[in-house]
């Protein structure tokens, strides 16, 4: 199958290496990956802080890039929730019926979702001989429904030691321009979310979005407490010993 790669722009300006796993991850897989390079910004920020005209012209631009596409893989939750979710949304405000067809003509999944329900594969040939805990991105859990996707995959990679998040559910407190706007009551969330990654006792905490690993790697970067960020393509692109 070919697949067309869409790398997130915060994915693509701070954490490269996930863009790069996915395509290692489903090249491994036998797939054929391909990046269409006028992909720009999904317009999620835009349109979640009120800048609807300036969402409408980046929903435009990016069905342009993913016009005629066979499908779509977006290692970002957000992003894919956008594109599905939002979309329709912002053509209706726009009163823009071109963008709505254009939006219900794309194919777009979630990594998870895609390598799950798609190619009906959890397990992907991965090695990573550490203790994990997930963390379920709100989007990925509440306007995607991505349910145990990420959690099967992971329990099918070899050497892998997952534990269970307590208190998964509760958000990590970034949710874009909220961590910005709400930075006292975002610091608490995270805060709690830190407390309960540190009592799995995992070595890394991943997750299907880079925004909220950010958060998070920043609050534990600050208590030194050793555990690591990772996105969930970077260790289902590992591999080890046969």
């Amino acid at each position: 199958m070919r697949v067309a790669l869409s790398v997130a722009c915060f994915d693509d300006a701070l954490f490269p290496g996930t863009g790069k796993a996915v395509t290692v991850l489903l090249e491994r897989l036998g797939h054929e990956v391909a990046y269409p390079p006028g992909q720009t910004c999904c317009g999620q920020i835009h349109w979640t802080t009120g800048y609807h005209r300036e969402a409408a012209d980046l929903a435009r631009a990016y069905t342009a890039a993913f016009e005629g596409c066979e499908v779509v893989v977006a290692p970002s939750a957000s992003c894919a929730a956008t594109v599905r979710d939002g979309y329709p949304r912002i053509a209706r405000t726009a009163r823009d019926p071109g963008l709505a067809r254009a939006a219900e003509g794309l194919a777009v999944y979630e990594l998870t979702e895609f390598l799950v329900d798609v190619l009906g594969v959890t397990d992907v040939g991965a090695y990573f001989p550490h203790r994990v805990t997930y963390h379920p991105s709100c989007q990925s859990a509440r306007t995607l429904g991505v349910a145990d996707r990420p959690l099967r995959l992971l329990r099918a990679v070899r050497g892998l030691d997952l534990v269970e998040l307590p208190a998964a559910g509760e958000c990590c407190g970034f949710g874009g321009a909220f961590a910005m706007k709400n930075s006292d009551v975002s610091v608490a969330m995270v805060a709690d979310k830190v407390r309960h990654v540190r009592d799995t006792g995992a070595d890394v905490v991943c997750a299907v979005d880079n925004s909220c690993l950010a958060h998070i790697g920043g609050a534990l970067s600050r208590l030194r407490g050793g555990v690591r960020t990772m996105h969930l393509a970077e260790i289902l692109a590992e591999t080890g010993p046969a």
